[in-house]
């Protein structure tokens, strides 16, 4: 059987390696009887046991084991390393990473973050959306000011923000949207999905992500042009809604991650994923990011606040589905 030559690999989708298998199996199925020499033409042929072989039928299988459908696993691995404060990244080692921009007077700016997750369709937050503003997406870059073998400039089919979104009041949560993109996007070395979390599943305390995006380097400081990524460890809900922390502003959807004083997210940031790699190596979006404290990006005890994406498994499917 061929499973014993795959470790399990077979669909399996939590795997980084992608690997191809040949299996060739053999029925004998084909029986050939020899008539005897002896034997009239309009005499019924015996099947007799010493007068009959089985010639093999051989059939090839290949099975391809795709880690998550080929997502999470970046061509140019990310510098990872429990440096604290933030970094520029290493180039292209996010090729999920996308640039939400606006038009204005005939100019382009970035204004958040963004995840593909499909090769059509972009996840953000809802607050990083006005039905006033003209939108694109930039995939595949690294330094948004320089042009860019491999970048892709996307236009926008529709976006569709989550229902229970509510705009003056982002601590209600459902800080959740979907860009639908008008043509597909090929992948590449620098382009490529992100794989999203199972359904429901919450992350460990102090399990160590990476923020990133194009957001100010501080309160009220520059944007940067290359891509910056943070080292952000998870704070427990237990934890993150005490009342010396952000009480009942944080809900169950959400994620904390931060709060040491030093590395956030920050402006220009929102709706950027928060990478966490799991145990088989491809790496997560197990956030958006939403909101920070308005005392400043990097305060203490107010780490930065993400939607959680598993909460969102089902609606995310749906919307796709249905568009």
């Amino acid at each position: 059987h061929c499973s014993a030559l795959t470790d399990g690999c077979i669909f399996t989708q939590n795997t980084s390696n992608c690997r191809l298998y040949l299996c060739l199996s053999t029925f004998y199925t084909n029986t050939v009887y020899i008539k005897p020499t002896n034997q009239k033409n309009n005499e019924q042929t015996q099947p007799l046991l010493q007068n009959s072989f089985s010639v093999p039928t051989f059939k090839t299988h290949i099975f391809v084991c795709f880690p998550a459908l080929g997502c999470g696993v970046p061509a140019y691995p990310p510098a990872v390393s429990r440096v604290v404060g933030g970094e520029d990244a290493r180039p292209y080692s996010w090729p999920w990473q996308a640039s939400l921009q606006y038009q204005s007077s005939g100019k382009w700016y970035h204004t958040c973050g963004g995840t593909l997750i499909a090769t059509n369709w972009v996840l953000t937050a809802a607050h990083c959306i006005s039905s006033t503003r003209k939108y694109r997406v930039l995939l595949g870059k690294y330094n948004l000011e320089a042009e860019e073998q491999g970048s892709v400039t996307a236009s926008t089919e529709k976006i569709i923000v989550h229902e229970k979104w509510n705009r003056f009041s982002v601590a209600s949560g459902y800080d959740i949207a979907l860009i639908k993109l008008t043509e597909h996007v090929e992948l590449s070395d620098k382009i490529k999905l992100a794989c999203l979390p199972p359904a429901e599943s919450i992350l460990s305390s102090n399990t160590a992500c990476y923020v990133t995006g194009w957001g100010r380097l501080q309160t009220n400081g520059a944007l940067p042009d290359e891509l910056q990524q943070g080292l952000l460890l998870v704070v427990d809900y237990a934890t993150c809604s005490k009342t010396n922390w952000w009480g009942s502003t944080v809900k169950t959807n959400m994620v904390c991650a931060g709060g040491d004083g030093i590395t956030s997210s920050c402006n220009g940031d929102s709706g950027g994923p928060l990478n966490c790699q799991n145990a088989d190596g491809a790496w997560e979006v197990h956030g958006i990011v939403s909101f920070g404290s308005s005392l400043g990006c990097n305060y203490y005890q107010k780490p930065s606040v993400f939607t959680r994406v598993s909460a969102f498994d089902s609606w995310i499917k749906k919307v796709i589905e249905n568009n």
